[in-house]
């Protein structure tokens, strides 16, 4: 399984919820959603910035975009982020070998 990170927002009507019922567990509603499709939620953190949570789960980005789609139609929240994890030097490497074949236009 590969590992992604999530960044999100609350929507005004996530806040209202939050207003409702301020010991809301979502933790555990992101470890719902993913375990619904297989998923496994290793982190979930509030956050203070641009964001309001932090999400690391394992799985496939098929997964994390089938729970991105679900929580956001909620209407709850909104804006999210997946972010896969990557070895920056396997990439380097094709990367290199495409550098030493390819001719851009005109060239």
């Amino acid at each position: 399984m590969a590992t992604f990170y999530a960044l999100g927002k609350y929507t005004a009507q996530g806040y209202q919820g939050f207003c409702k019922d301020p010991k809301s567990d979502r933790a555990q509603a992101a470890r719902t959603a993913a375990e619904a499709v297989g998923a496994k939620l290793v982190s979930y953190t509030g956050l203070r910035g641009a964001y309001d949570f932090f999400v690391i789960f394992e799985g496939t980005f098929e997964q994390g975009a089938g729970i991105k789609m679900a929580t956001e139609a909620s209407g709850t929240l909104c804006n999210i982020t997946i972010c896969e994890a990557i070895n920056i030097n396997d990439v380097a490497a094709n990367a290199a070998k495409i550098a030493a074949a390819y001719k851009g236009p005109g060239q």
